[in-house]
């Protein structure tokens, strides 16, 4: 049994280390060095390994390395100029070396070489492209960097099983406390990060309250209480201080519980790959650091020996940490005093704690990356603080020698779309398309971008001066970006309104779609109203002026002055120009109505309404069965239900398709070919039973798969999933094997892909 630990301060049991520690640079030191049990940093590293070997192929594009950088001509956006990607077949092999590094920090074999092959792919993918950035992409770097410099093979290890000397050996603190402090900091600052309005108000969200996860809160709660309340305000809640509940003991088990519960639902609404796996396996850090091995003794699978303080007794001591006189007494090799190693650690430990908590702040400095948002997305803890809305993205050339004016297409030479977010990929954009526009003889141009966005639910604005000529532009990154449009913050109050009049529109009737706008004196928005669509626009705040086009008058326009209040319908199937004409910004709303849609949406309710009052007799018998079914649980009833409400819309539908086919003029239009089915519904009752017949009989069928569905649902997407993994883990090593065979024998990469994996 061990023996009773010595007496501890208040401080110390509350803290894990008492405040005399810190009160000078050498019991720092000592403190920083003190000796820990190995076995948690271990589980760690086997658990960060494992889970960065299934993200290399996923979600660091391993698998579509071919596409990803087949195109010599495609535009790249790397942090630093000189980084430029290699030939597709050395990027796959690349790709390779941080694989097997991730495989090597896994099973702890040749630790620090393991390290540096995963880090030094892995930070130039990262730098290589900022479009793909994001915190946890920047995070996995971060643990990568600092298992680099720890001592996480000392338990659990092949290096342990060749060299004995190192087996089981004491790692110092300052190895967990670097982990544990970068863990806390993603929480603190993205709760810090969450104070602000947006996110207190409700807006950063959107309505994520409707996913099925939050479903045991809607028997109390609406979905906008949820998004607000449960998502924002629990959201908030979590990040600020479950980093607190996971360090004190008292709270830890709470705080994993409820750290768990985040990220087990966080890995259900999103598409953020293995970060919440990853996050859940940081949790084993902040418990006792031989917690592993206390498991194991728990299921007789080590033989507890225990020292003077109650933990596992190691004989192993390691040198790079600092024991007390009673413990290294007689043992040569153990230090007793501060070497250069333990103060230069400590050094480094706390420069990093310094940079760590300075970078997410440093935006004042570097300006050139700040735009609607303070710098680029990822390494900040800003995580879904921010939702954005791309309305249109407009780029055009003017070719100087004959004035024509030359559209290009928003993903031409590139398959990102971040880039329309910062200034720094804008210009790096611009100066790609000019390149590549030289190559077609267009070397004299002035180019031009138009981008509309929202951000957090607010009005959609420009985003960046389409006056301004992108091929005259300058940008560096300590210089604010003046060519770019800030965010018009003073409209924000607007939302709720905004909301409102969504309400008031679109309720009972999905067939309306707003669109709210916001510009700026002497801009012009051109806009193209669809054939299909009755539009109106109406004015909210400040004065515009519309020019429309006059079918009946070809190449003639009118001008109408709208305020405050007014409204305008416009014509459909030609373009107008919208110009902003009062001091303050204007701000406005489109309204599309598809009259279409809305007939078909009546004639749907209609032919359900006669469908259950044909067949009462068949849906009552529905709903027995429904309620005598072998259902545990409202969540399983409620997907039964909702499982019937689709199959009677679905199946509208087709009935819908069907005889319009048969029974309409290719030559009509659609509005009239709405008005021929109904007109054959009402006048041919001699089909109707018919009709009605094969409603049911279709219904029940698509109703019974939708029930079995419903039921395996969940395991079926994870089974997919799986799949999708083992595929890309397939095609991922394929692909490995064809780019070394195309390097060691001078074939061509892409031509060997597509044919043998592909069969082009």
């Amino acid at each position: 049994m061990p023996s009773k630990p010595n007496s501890k301060s208040q401080f110390e049991l509350l803290f894990g280390f008492d405040y005399n520690d810190i009160k000078s640079w050498p019991k720092l030191v000592n403190l920083m060095n003190r000796p820990e049990d190995p076995s948690a940093l271990a589980l760690f590293r086997i658990l960060f390994g494992f889970i960065m070997m299934l993200d290399i192929p996923y979600e660091r594009g391993m698998s579509e390395a071919d596409v990803e950088f087949g195109d010599p001509k495609q535009c790249d956006f790397p942090l630093f100029d000189f980084l430029r990607p290699l030939a597709p077949e050395w990027m796959v092999i690349i790709y390779g070396i941080m694989f097997f590094g991730a495989l090597g920090i896994m099973l702890g074999f040749k630790y620090r070489w393991s390290c540096f092959c995963f880090l030094i792919p892995y930070w130039y993918f990262f730098f290589l492209d900022k479009t793909t950035w994001n915190n946890h992409s920047y995070l996995y770097g971060l643990f990568g960097f600092m298992l680099l410099f720890m001592d996480a093979n000392r338990y659990w290890s092949i290096d342990g099983l060749i060299d004995k000397s190192i087996r089981d050996a004491h790692v110092p603190l300052w190895n967990y406390a670097l982990l544990r402090f970068q863990v806390f900091l993603v929480y603190f600052i993205a709760g810090l990060k969450k104070t602000e309005l947006d996110w207190v108000k409700g807006y950063s969200m959107g309505n994520l309250g409707s996913h099925w996860v939050f479903d045991p809160f809607k028997t109390f709660l609406t979905t906008d209480q949820i998004t607000l309340f449960i998502v924002h305000g629990g959201g908030l809640f979590i990040d600020l201080f479950v980093g607190y509940m996971l360090f004190f003991d008292k709270t830890r088990l709470l705080g994993t519980l409820i750290s768990s519960s985040f990220h087990i639902m966080n890995s259900r609404m999103f598409n953020i790959g293995m970060f919440p796996y990853t996050m859940l396996a940081t949790t084993t850090l902040f418990y006792s650091a031989d917690w592993p091995k206390v498991l194991m003794n728990k299921f007789g699978l080590v033989k507890p020996i225990y020292d003077e303080n109650g933990k596992f007794l190691i004989n192993k001591l390691s040198e790079h940490c600092i024991y007390e006189k009673s413990k290294s007494e007689n043992k040569k090799e153990s230090p007793k005093r501060q070497s250069l190693y333990h103060k230069i650690f400590t050094i480094l430990s706390l420069l990093y704690i310094a940079e760590q908590c300075f970078l997410p702040y440093s935006h004042f400095i570097t300006k050139g990356y700040n735009n609607w948002t303070n710098g680029l997305y990822g390494y900040s803890w800003d995580m879904m603080i921010h939702s954005w809305h791309t309305q249109h993205i407009k780029i055009h050339f003017v070719d100087k020698k004959t004035n024509q004016t030359h559209f290009i297409n928003p993903k031409a030479w590139t398959m990102r779309r971040r880039w329309s977010s910062h200034g720094d990929m804008m210009y790096q954009y611009s100066k790609c398309i000019q390149k590549r526009l030289s190559e077609y003889g267009f070397n004299d141009i002035e180019l031009y971008f138009d981008i509309w966005r929202s951000m957090n639910h607010r009005f959609n604005q420009r985003q960046i001066d389409p006056r301004v000529d992108m091929t005259k532009v300058e940008w560096s990154p300590f210089k604010k970006v003046d060519w770019l449009i800030p965010l018009m913050t003073d409209l924000s109050d607007w939302r709720g309104k905004m909301k409102e009049i969504e309400d008031q529109y679109i309720k009972n009737k999905t067939d309306y779609d707003l669109t709210f706008v916001a510009d700026l004196k002497g801009l012009k928005l051109e806009n193209y109203v669809s054939p299909f669509l009755n539009s109106s626009v109406e004015v909210l705040n400040g004065e515009i002026q519309v020019e429309i086009e006059l079918k009946e008058k070809r190449g003639k326009k009118q001008n109408i002055t709208l305020q405050v209040g007014d409204k305008l319908t416009l014509p459909s199937g030609t373009y107008h120009s919208v110009y902003t004409t009062s001091e303050q910004p204007s701000c406005f709303f489109y309204i599309y109505v598809n009259e279409t849609a809305l007939v078909l949406s009546d004639w749907f309710d209609n032919f359900s309404k006669n469908m259950f009052s044909q067949y009462n007799n068949t849906i009552i018998d529905l709903k027995k069965d429904l309620n005598e079914a072998s259902l545990n649980g409202s969540y399983e009833t409620e997907l039964i239900w909702k499982a019937y409400n689709q199959t009677l819309i679905e199946n509208s539908k087709n009935f819908y398709e069907m005889i319009a086919r048969n029974n309409s003029n290719q030559e009509q239009n659609l509005e009239q070919d709405v008005k021929n089915v109904l007109n054959y519904l009402n006048e041919k009752k001699l089909n109707r039973t018919m009709i009605y017949t094969n409603f049911v009989n279709e219904f029940y069928t698509k109703f019974n798969d939708k029930i079995v569905k419903s039921k395996y649902s969940f395991a079926y997407k994870n089974y997919r999933k799986l799949l999708s993994v083992f595929i890309r883990f397939k095609q991922s090593f394929s692909m490995l094997y064809y780019a070394i065979r195309s390097v060691l024998f001078k074939e061509n990469f892409s031509k060997v892909v597509n044919t043998e994996l592909f069969n082009f």
